[in-house]
């Protein structure tokens, strides 16, 4: 885990009407812009870096916000905070302390949200909402993007029920660095939440909510719908759209609306894509010598394992491959099976077929991220070809890959799993970008025609 510098709140989440959030961030920086020279507290700026907009479908930390057990930002990431204010909450109420959004946790946390809501419309003052802090020992993405660059982050919560407006809260916080702890760059967060209907009717104010004059970022997680207004109206002022692909839930679809947008010239960008850097790595890697370089043209099959569930890191590697041997598809099929086998030909620019497998692996310890690759191998049904490569993440995929080998001698590297593959830490190197990607456009060029072929 990335150690996040101390941070120093300095207004915890406040609700407010809309019309006053530019006022009441800006009373925050004026009352602490000067110091007394005798007070502990440091003078503290707003930041002017960028503004990040966080488009979160999942409720989760809206609803530990609302109960109490959660003090940090609205970033929609399962980091230690998280982690932290689930075990709590689960432990008040009697169940599992997994720290882990399950089903059964989210239903108790929106009946007793609906609860302390229902208390709150009868003007009980005796309400469930309690104040938690436990969580601060730990931290968010948003403290983490705040100690590299602090921002404004606009955190945009959909939610189910009656439309009944936008709620809205304000909040600023500051990482306290070691170099300079009288002063304070600071991050100020705006979080809204309401009906998809509220939110998209909010549309032009919300953009002009982002700071003028500095890059305007878009994490939309789920699935981006290209009808949907507010989407739209984001992407259009936006310098980059950041998606993960491991979160679709329909992952061949939202590959494809990946592309129809690039073809649009919506700036795009998949943290689940920066996944695949040192699969790619290692493969090119391996034919690097000039002998194997030689043979790289006899490569006419491709297996690819990931765990099961999503095929978009696997997609999308195929799709890299292809772009790089200029293979066109032909044919993709889905056989379904224990494997959920996906089966892609292609033909060369020799005119040679080359044939993929995609294979989803049952797995028994899903890890934190869905569809990661876990090997793949490269062969030639031409056995006197120096090009057999096989990548892995475990043994047992190895072991499995090698089988595929037969007398062939392999190449075999293991693929060590990085720790900047972390959703947090992706997405935190992604905010240092927003130049086109070139090379994952090319990608997914390639991948939506591999899609194509099989309609």
């Amino acid at each position: 885990m990335v150690q996040s510098p101390p941070i120093l709140s300095l207004q915890s989440p406040k609700e407010i009407s809309l019309h006053e959030i530019e006022e009441e961030l800006r009373d925050i920086w004026q009352s602490y812009s000067t110091t007394d020279g005798n007070s502990d507290v440091p003078t503290a700026v707003r930041a002017t870096t960028f503004t990040l907009v966080v488009y979160e479908p999942e409720e989760t930390q809206l609803l530990l916000s609302a109960l109490g057990y959660y003090s940090g930002p609205i970033d929609g990431i399962i980091g230690p905070r998280m982690f932290a204010a689930l075990k709590a909450a689960q432990k008040a109420y009697g169940l599992p302390r997994t720290g882990k959004a399950d089903e059964k946790t989210k239903t108790k946390l929106r009946e007793e949200h609906n609860e302390l809501h229902q208390q709150q419309a009868n003007g009980n003052g005796e309400t469930k909402r309690r104040p938690y802090s436990a969580d601060i020992e730990a931290s968010g993405i948003a403290d983490a993007i705040a100690a590299a660059n602090p921002c404004r982050i606009i955190a945009l919560c959909p939610i189910v029920g009656e439309d009944e407006g936008v709620n809205v809260q304000v909040s600023a916080s500051c990482p306290i660095q070691k170099h300079s702890k009288s002063t304070l760059v600071c991050c100020e967060y705006i979080t809204l939440s309401g009906t998809t209907a509220a939110l998209e009717r909010l549309g032009g104010m919300i953009c002009e909510l982002m700071i003028d004059d500095l890059p305007k970022f878009v994490w939309w997680k789920g699935t981006p719908d290209p009808d949907y207004g507010l989407f739209k109206r984001l992407a259009g002022v936006s310098n980059s759209v950041i998606v993960d692909s491991s979160a679709f839930q329909k992952p061949e679809s939202g590959l494809s609306r990946l592309q129809e947008f690039i073809t649009q010239e919506i700036p795009m960008a998949d943290l689940n894509w920066r996944r695949l850097a040192s699969w790619q790595e290692l493969t090119a890697e391996a034919f690097d010598p000039p002998e194997r370089r030689s043979a790289l043209k006899e490569v006419d099959q491709v297996t690819i394992d990931y765990e099961q569930g999503n095929p978009a890191q696997a997609l999308m590697f195929l799709g890299w491959l292809a772009s790089r041997l200029q293979w066109r598809p032909v044919s993709y099929q889905k056989e379904g099976g224990e494997y959920d086998i996906r089966r892609v030909k292609f033909t060369t620019p020799e005119h040679r077929t080359v044939e993929a497998e995609l294979a989803g692996i049952p797995t028994v310890d899903v890890g934190e991220v869905a569809g990661d690759l876990i090997s793949l191998r490269l062969g030639s049904t031409n056995m006197d070809a120096d090009c057999c490569t096989v990548l892995c993440s475990e043994t047992t995929g190895c072991m499995r890959m090698e089988a595929h080998g037969g007398a062939q001698s392999c190449r075999i590297q293991q693929v060590t799993p990085m720790f900047d593959q972390k959703t947090e830490q992706l997405l935190s190197q992604q905010l240092q970008r927003w130049g086109r990607d070139l090379l994952y456009e090319e990608t997914l060029a390639v991948a939506g025609q591999i899609l194509k072929a099989g309609s």
